[in-house]
């Protein structure tokens, strides 16, 4: 997606994944497994544990992937899955990652770790089954035709998540932002 080529990988999907393949995955895909399930709410000490068990799930169902799709949506569909079961798994134990505090970063104050902080505190406003569709299609995009198939849910229902999360997150920006900083956004067409 967004000018990636992915890499070709032999494994037929009627036969196990072979781990010169597997590689071939995980070393393209890895870092996108790992972005979503940050913008799925994910604390960033789970991130890593969620994306090795992302990786073990597609071993265990390559033979379920139709290769003639793209497979970041199928990626994505096991991330949101195993986020939604980790959130309510971890809910009662521990709180949530503050992301509002990322505004002011600490290492490199640039303006692109500035915005990726602010899209990401939005985000964590978004309930969780609106904020798949709106990542997996307004940051990710993915047609909201594979949107729908890999969040296993009705095409109309994901247009209505989508319409709801893009409605939060421009209120989430206006929150964070203020409305100032939020109009001056709009007019120099950062944000639509």
């Amino acid at each position: 997606m967004l000018g990636f080529t992915p890499p070709k990988i032999q494994s037929a999907a009627t036969e196990p994944l072979s781990s010169a393949d597997f590689r071939l995955l995980l070393e393209a895909h890895v870092d996108y497994v790992h972005r979503s399930l940050r913008r799925l709410g994910v604390r960033r000490g789970d991130i890593d544990d969620l994306t090795q068990e992302v990786f073990l799930v597609v071993l265990r169902r390559w033979r379920d992937f139709d290769q003639t799709r793209p497979i970041r949506p199928w990626l994505f569909g096991i991330a949101y899955r195993l986020a939604i079961a980790h959130s309510r798994k971890h809910h009662r134990e521990s709180p949530s990652d503050a992301l509002d505090d990322e505004l002011h970063p600490q290492r490199d104050g640039g303006q692109q770790h500035e915005s990726r902080a602010l899209v990401l505190a939005a985000l964590d406003r978004i309930p969780l089954p609106r904020r798949a569709v709106f990542t997996l299609h307004s940051i990710d995009g993915v047609d909201m035709k594979d949107v729908a198939k890999q969040l296993g849910v009705p095409l109309f229902t994901a247009y209505a998540r989508l319409k709801k999360a893009r409605e939060e997150f421009e209120a989430a920006l206006r929150a964070l932002l203020g409305r100032r900083q939020f109009s001056e956004l709009v007019a120099e067409g950062t944000v639509k």
